[in-house]
This record gives C-alpha cells, structure tokens and sequence, in this order.
C-alpha cells in the first residue's frame, strides 16, 4: 500500500503559479483523506518561468524521490511539452539507472517521454493520470472511472484489468475558482471498438501521447527535440517493439488529421506496426477527429491482420484509467477486457 507520495514538475511548472493554488488544495485535501502523506519535491512549485529555465533542477527532484526510501510514489503534477530537454541530467552520467527504486511513477501526456526513459533502463511505469487533471479535477469529487483506477493503484501498487467507462465527459473550457463543483457534461460511451484484426492479443504495452512521439521525429516545436532523442537513443528500436502492444492517444492540442497521418507514418518508418502485436488507441478528446482517426490508422498501418482496437479510456479525454507499461496484457475486445498480469 503507498503511504508517501511525492509530487513532481517534470515539464510545465504551472503548479507553483498563484492562480492554481486553489486547485492544488483540491487536490492534497483528496490525497490526504486516502491517507496518503503528500510531499512536493524542492522544485516542484518554482512556477512557469523558473521550471522551463531549469531542467536541471526538474532532473534533480526525480532523482531525489527515487533515492529517497521513504517514498512510495512519484506523481506527475501535469503534461507540458518539453521535458526532453532532461536526457542529459538523466543519462550524461547513468544518473537514472543508478537512482531508480522500486516506486510508482504515475503521468501522461508529455510524460510519455519520461515512460520512454524509464523504459530505456528497465524500469516499469505506469500511464494514464497525473496531479492537476486528475486529483485536482474541480467537479464535486473525482470522475468516478479515474477515481475507481487511482485506488486500485494506491492501495494494491499495481492494476490488475481495465474495463471500458459507462460515460465519456467533455473538455472544462474554464479553470477558474468559480467552476469548482460544477460537474462536466457527461455522454453515455459505447466500449471499445475493434477496427480489425483478432479480437484478443497479447503482448507488453508501451507509447502514450502520439503528439510527443511526433516531435521525438519532428523539429517543429523544437528544433532540438529530434537531435537530443537521437543522441540518446530515446525511441526504441524496431527490434524492441516486437512483440509488444502500442499505445496512442493524443493531446488537448486535437492534432488535425494531416498531422495525425505523419505521426503514424513517422512510426511506420521506424518499424513499429511491422513490430508489435497490436494497437491500443484512447478515445480523442470531446471526440474530435474521431472517425478521421480510424480511418487513418487503418489507412496508414495498412497491415490488415494487426489487431487495432479504439475508444479507449486513457489519455487526455476523460474519465482516464491507468495502464501498466513493462507487463504482460491480454486485450480481448469481445469482451471488453484488457488484464494484466502479476
């Protein structure tokens, strides 16, 4: 059971800003009646300007909570979109491998190109919720669906099966002191859907948000995102994927369907869909794009027999599930099932 938490601003800072201090108290005040003892590292709360500044710094409180035995749990405070900029603190001098305990690590989003540093070094992690989105969300209580996976993970260290969400919510327009209790508007969901492909498949899963896979290949964010994950060997190759399970959902950015084609194409240069065993795709958020999407992913794949299974409950539309990455997983989308094993 994780008693001590640790909290972490690996790539947007905006934790520390004055103006989410309301939420954050959302959030320590529902961490706390789990009985949790919540501890931000050093840098964590420094806001915007100094955590994009440091990434030194960012690097520094992820080592620390992994060095510190008397924390169970790394969460992510939130996404952003540059916490490449870590490889060098991380991996210059084996400063990751040499750090990493036995803990959860819990986040998504730009986080996804933390889960592939840890993957790197063998180190199991888990994807799907972070502090503000999740912990902090200003309706009455957490979504139940995120709520019903963040305990199984809190109390039992580790997921066991991931069944579909009854309901889906749209995107919070406003973030402000006055929408806190006000529920999201919610729409009955419909499980996932098998776009082609067995309907069970097994096999590791590994991948996160396809708008950071994209710029791991594509400068045009940042020129030197592509060049660093290079030097560091960041994506896995295509010998690595086989056998595996990938993992798609994409950000709040709501990529178009131009870019959504080149992200997968990006992919399929690299190897992985002749590689893995399957695909697993989240639900877009507020459903945007949504059958473009699988049009695409067929479309581009063009590999018929690979299982692609959509509509997942993972990523940035709510209400998230988490995923184990580094475990074995059995999909069987018949029955709307995914399990995990010990």
């Amino acid at each position: 059971m994780i008693r001590n938490a640790a909290i972490v601003s690996l790539s947007s800072g905006i934790l520390g800003e004055s103006f989410m201090q309301f939420e954050k108290e959302i959030g320590l005040r529902r961490l706390k009646e789990y009985g949790l003892n919540v501890r931000f590292m050093p840098n964590a709360l420094k806001g915007l300007e100094y955590i994009r500044e440091h990434p030194e710094k960012r690097a520094e409180d992820l080592l620390q909570a992994f060095r510190d035995p008397d924390i169970d749990m790394i969460l992510c405070a939130i996404g952003g979109d540059d916490t490449y900029r870590l490889l060098p603190y991380l991996f210059d001098h084996n400063e990751l491998a040499d750090a990493v305990t036995d803990k959860v690590f819990l986040g998504f989003s730009d986080t996804t190109i933390n889960h592939f540093m840890f993957h790197k070094i063998g180190f199991r992690s888990f994807y799907g919720q972070a502090f503000l989105p999740d912990i902090c969300e200003l309706s009455a209580e957490m979504h139940p669906y995120t709520r019903t996976y963040f305990e199984e993970l809190i109390s039992t260290g580790t997921i066991r099966e991931i069944k579909p969400s009854d309901t889906w919510y749209n995107e919070r327009k406003c973030f402000s002191s006055d929408q806190v209790g006000k529920p999201l508007i919610a729409h009955a969901d419909h499980g996932f859907e098998l776009l082609q492909g067995v309907s069970v498949f097994s096999g590791k899963i590994l991948g996160g948000c396809i708008d950071s896979m994209y710029d791991i290949f594509n400068g045009d964010r940042y020129a030197d995102m592509p060049v660093l994950c290079e030097k560091y060997h960041l994506f896995p190759e295509a010998d690595d994927w086989k056998g595996r399970i990938l993992l798609l959902e994409s950000s709040e950015e709501k990529p178009s369907p131009e870019k959504y084609r080149q992200s997968l194409e990006y992919l399929k240069k690299a190897g992985v869909f002749e590689a893995v065993s399957g695909v697993l795709v989240g639900k877009p958020m507020d459903e945007t794009y949504m059958e473009e999407y699988k049009r695409l992913l067929v479309k581009v794949i063009d590999k018929p027999d690979l299982p692609i299974v959509f509509n997942l409950n993972i990523g940035h539309a709510m209400p998230r599930c988490i995923i184990p990455f580094g475990v074995e997983a059995t999909v069987d989308a018949e029955k709307q099932i995914i399990r995990f094993a010990d």
